[in-house]
């Protein structure tokens, strides 16, 4: 890949329902799936925007693993044995070690010092991701890390991937919500405290959609649960945002705009 390094590059739902998730996540966003373009050898199906352009995949899980359904990012990375081991040093774990997915480039599954888990990946291909875009429909738009320690979480990631602190905003009794981005990107996304003590950190997305007020009807339709929202963002582009539980208990967000209707 030619993005820099940190950049998020791909998405990935892990679930034990692939079939499901499909059908519900092709209604609420409208992207198309590919069985056949994964390179993996378990059900693994590639997603893409209305345009073609690749996002993520889902993938089906091994029956015992304890975490799913789970969202998870893949930061783009030069050389994943090399940041494996930088991790380590700084205090994070590796749960599945540097391996390669024939054709497709190298990953490794991880976890930093809170427990927030992601992966490292390099890529075969040069071409640049289209994963990431902060505000056009189909793409993820916003990474947020929810974790117990935003300022043990910011140094790991700033050593680890070069990632700074671009700005914050204060949100009472919760703390900052603190933005984080890097050279020519202005922000990636921001950190914030866990709202309930004891919550795991993880890694939280969310994907842009045209008209959030269709995303929140697909959503209920599909079996999913919006569990706060529709939220008007701060700012002045009238985006606005929903937090969910898709139909198999993956916590995910959806944002866009509410186009004006005529009188």
């Amino acid at each position: 890949m030619t993005n820099q390094e940190g950049t998020p590059i791909w998405y990935e739902l892990m679930t034990h329902a692939p079939d499901p998730a499909q059908d519900f996540y092709g209604a609420v966003m409208g992207w198309s799936f590919d069985k056949s373009a994964g390179g993996m050898e378990r059900d693994y199906r590639v997603f893409t925007t209305q345009g073609g352009e690749g996002v993520g995949g889902v993938m089906k899980a091994p029956a015992q693993a304890p975490f799913v359904p789970l969202w998870a990012v893949y930061f783009g990375v030069a050389d994943v044995d090399a940041s494996a081991e930088k991790l380590r040093a700084l205090g994070g774990r590796v749960d599945m070690e540097p391996q390669d997915i024939p054709g497709v480039g190298r990953f490794a599954f991880v976890a930093d010092p809170q427990g927030a888990r992601f992966y490292l990946m390099r890529g075969n291909s040069d071409a640049p991701s289209t994963a990431f875009h902060i505000l056009k429909p189909g793409h993820c738009g916003w990474n947020e890390l929810v974790t117990s320690d935003q300022g043990a979480a910011l140094d790991f990631y700033g050593q680890l991937f070069g990632w700074e602190k671009t700005g914050a905003m204060p949100m009472g009794e919760m703390g900052d919500y603190t933005f984080f981005g890097k050279g020519d990107v202005e922000m990636y996304g921001a950190m914030m405290n866990a709202p309930a003590p004891g919550t795991p950190p993880f890694w939280n997305f969310a994907f842009t959609v045209a008209d959030i007020d269709k995303a929140k009807a697909a959503v209920e339709a599909g079996g999913g649960t919006v569990t706060n929202g529709p939220m008007e963002l701060p700012g002045d582009e009238g985006d606005w945002l929903i937090q969910v539980t898709d139909p198999e208990g993956a916590k995910v967000m959806f944002t866009g705009k509410r186009p004006v209707k005529a009188a």
